[in-house]
């Protein structure tokens, strides 16, 4: 007999999860290094790992041969996504989704290693990604690594998959809350405790072990956002916000539909590396002619020391804030477009700020306040970018949240979230994650829905209306009981008080077998493939019990001793029966679902 999964305790499991932390963790460590040490090498001529993401790069001493750089880098991202693993190029989280959903959690070790050096080659050389989309597929290939290499069930492996994924992004802005939730929002097709669990403890494993190297600062130094947004904003700022909702909503789209048309117009160059070289061509003459406007590089990279200098108060002037936003834009849908290795995150973060400082800048150019303010307006377009593009609300606001510290800024967060991703689900109904899976014939759900229908009784999912014959009752008379009325019938097929098995018969056949003798009983062609259960029994249990057993029917007793028999069969259920109660169940949502 073949050896099925393993069934792992919650102990081992999260055991497991707190491995897959302190490697995510430490990985996260390291391919900061990788980075630092590529951009110094590549932009500079020597070899340094110190690399200060939070501010600008220096000039290079290439002139304007720096253009040539994201060229060179990229013909690196190419060769190692093109030979080793095609699923690192992109931002990563889409093929991590694909993972959970459609391959049981299964992602190639393979992809860890590829994502890490052709992510580094990528953002060290210019390109307009960010490092927490690699980060997510790597600690998501290591959980998958994991749950591949120690045999559990499919349920267990997808969990060490989310677990990994939310360290990564924990680990990269030093926001644990915000990996939980972007674990529980993107990644984990059930949440409960027994996936919360490992998800928590590998997501606050990495954070912790990234703190130790790195400091407890969050990824950005934020302004106090109870001088800037007031205590608490007034219903005019509110509003406000919400404007500046609306306004990411627009943009949110304008990104997810940009990234989508470059990937398709890159396709168009069968070539990989000439149509990565002409992306990075174009990403590297776009760094270049803003260093000469405006004295920086702005939109390479990661992009961190830009949005420091909106939060700090160093750029608030709005016509550079809304070149810059288009740069990025630009730079970033270019780069993913034509085969870069990086995520969306960053430059989600980027684009936010940009955006919304400019927004702020505007809104006190018209009517000077103290309530309105450039940097609280920039932190407030970030998280509303982030939850439009990606859809993932909690997690945005969450994550700014934990970044700035400050429980004022909550209220803005919530409302500009809210209204960004409303009006992103108007514009487009699919966000940047799964338009690219909707592209492949990939469906994910966007919403996490109660399954209502599990804690639904055996006794209210039953058919009642069955027939209980003995075994010896020849199928031909069977058929020629006048009551069928030509619909299909349920048989509990039995030998004394005992149950013998299961018919489910379509009774139309009379019509065809009239006159004929099939000589066979009830006992004959019943199915002993059946299970039991009691009218109380829950259907989550009583499914597990049909999965386990690989029955086809279950059939319900009533519950009147420790031993029922024949006489206590009080129906049938069947998988049509399981498959009409979650019909029923998410009805109620279905509507509300496909109306946006």
């Amino acid at each position: 007999m073949k050896n099925g999964p393993t069934s792992r305790g919650l102990l081992a499991l999260s055991l497991i999860a707190i491995l897959v932390g302190v490697i995510t963790g430490f990985g996260s460590i390291l391919f900061r290094g990788l980075i630092g040490f590529i951009h110094n090498l590549f932009f500079f001529g020597h070899f340094s790992i110190y690399y200060d993401a939070n501010a600008y790069t220096p000039t290079s001493p290439w002139g304007i041969f720096v253009i040539l750089v994201p060229v060179i880098g990229g013909m690196g991202v190419v060769f190692l996504v093109e030979t080793f693993a095609p699923e690192a190029r992109g931002h990563g989280v889409p093929e991590v989704m694909d993972a959970i959903f459609y391959k049981e959690g299964r992602i190639r070790p393979a992809v860890a290693a590829v994502k890490s050096l052709a992510s580094a080659l990528s953002i060290g050389s210019g390109a307009a990604v960010g490092r927490e989309g690699p980060i997510i597929q790597i600690g998501a290939s290591l959980g998958s690594t994991f749950g591949q290499l120690i045999r559990m069930d499919t349920w267990q492996r997808i969990t060490l998959v989310a677990a990994g994924a939310g360290a990564g992004i924990a680990a990269t802005f030093n926001t644990p809350i915000g990996g939980v939730m972007f674990a529980i929002e993107l990644m984990l097709p059930e949440v409960s405790v027994r996936t919360f669990l490992p998800v928590a403890l590998a997501t606050g494993t990495a954070t912790f072990i990234a703190r130790l190297f790195l400091g407890l600062r969050p990824a950005f130094d934020m302004p106090s956002v109870s001088a800037v947004a007031g205590h608490p904003a007034p219903l005019y700022a509110l509003l406000l916000y919400a404007a500046l909702g609306a306004a990411m909503g627009v943009a949110a789209t304008g990104f997810i539909r940009g990234l989508h048309f470059m990937e398709a117009a890159f396709q168009r160059v069968r070539n990989p590396y000439l149509r990565h070289a002409i992306g990075m061509l174009m990403v590297g003459s776009l760094i270049y002619a803003l260093l000469r406007v405006t004295g920086q590089y702005y939109v390479d990279g990661v992009g961190y020391a830009t949005i420091q200098d909106v939060l700090l108060g160093g750029l608030g002037a709005a016509p550079l804030l809304m070149i810059l936003f288009f740069s990025k834009l630009l730079a970033t849908t270019l780069s993913l477009g034509s085969g870069s290795s990086g995520g969306i995150f960053s430059p989600s973060l980027f684009m936010g700020a940009t955006l919304g400082g400019a927004f702020g800048a505007l809104v006190h150019m018209i009517y000077p306040s103290p309530d309105i303010n450039v940097a609280a307006f920039a932190i407030v377009g970030m998280a509303a970018m982030v939850g439009g593009g990606t859809g993932a609300a909690m997690t945005a606001v969450t994550m700014i949240f934990e970044m700035t510290r400050d429980y004022d800024i909550v209220m803005p967060l919530i409302i500009a979230v809210a209204v960004s991703i409303g009006i992103r689900r108007m514009l487009s109904r699919e966000n940047i994650y799964t338009i690219k899976l909707v592209a492949r014939g990939h469906f994910i759900p966007k919403a996490l829905h109660a399954n209502m229908f599990l804690v639904r009784r055996a006794g209210e999912v039953m058919d009642k209306d069955i027939l209980v014959l003995p075994e010896d009752m020849t199928f031909d008379a069977f058929l020629k009981v006048p009551d069928h009325g030509g619909r299909m019938r349920h048989v509990v097929v039995t030998r004394g008080n005992d149950i013998l098995g299961v018919l489910r018969v379509n009774t139309g056949l009379r019509r065809g077998l009239e006159g004929a003798y099939t000589g066979v009983s009830l006992g004959d062609v019943a199915s002993r493939n059946f299970t039991t259960a009691r009218e109380e029994d829950i259907m989550f249990n009583v499914i597990g019990r049909m999965s386990r057993e690989n029955a086809v029917m279950v059939v319900v007793f009533r519950a009147t001793g420790p031993v029922p028999g024949a006489s206590d069969v009080a129906g049938l259920i069947t998988k049509e029966h399981i498959a009409d109660s979650v019909s029923d169940s998410i009805s109620p949502y279905a509507a509300d679902e496909l109306s946006l």
